[in-house]
């Protein structure tokens, strides 16, 4: 049985910016869960970032491979830097996978850790630019699939897929 990553915001659990959780009623993931798959990660929390804490983007005109590469940096709201916590729980998150052997993840669209579709642009505007989160591609770039929680049918469909070619 694969275990699969599961941003732990959207098991509910209160972990994100805002100190909320957003909680998905999925089916694919209450059947991970059933199954014991789920290994639950906030990479902020984990990099040391408190709850709630200063929303924080990448600063414009940069990537998450720019952070990773040490060319960019994350910064919070406040104008703190936040770059050393974002990379530090980016890269206890990829341990955390390598340890169980886990080759997915679903990850909180959005998030300058977690985002896979996209994130905000780093003017704090509210404006969505196409790209990833510094977690998001540190996993990708390890060879983990990355999925959004707008991906569950995705996501379930790759699970198969692992589980097929271990059966052959």
């Amino acid at each position: 049985m694969h275990p699969v990553l599961i941003s732990s915001c959207l098991l509910g659990n209160p972990v994100r910016y805002d100190g909320r959780g957003v909680p998905h009623g999925d089916a694919v993931l209450a059947r991970w869960l059933q199954e014991g798959r789920v290994v639950a990660v906030c990479p902020e929390v984990a990099g040391g970032m408190p709850i709630p804490r200063p929303p924080a983007e990448i600063e414009p005109g940069r990537n998450a491979a720019s952070v990773l590469a040490g060319g960019a940096r994350v910064v919070a709201v406040t104008g703190e830097d936040v770059t050393a916590p974002f990379l530090h729980g980016a890269h206890e998150a990829l341990a955390a996978a390598q340890a169980r052997g886990i080759r997915m993840a679903v990850l909180k669209e959005g998030s300058p850790s977690c985002g896979s579709g996209y994130v905000y642009d780093g003017h704090f505007a509210r404006r969505r630019q196409p790209g990833m989160g510094v977690t998001a591609q540190l996993l990708r770039g390890a060879g983990l699939q990355v999925f959004s929680e707008h991906q569950w049918a995705e996501a379930a469909a790759f699970l198969a897929e692992l589980e097929a070619g271990d059966a052959c």
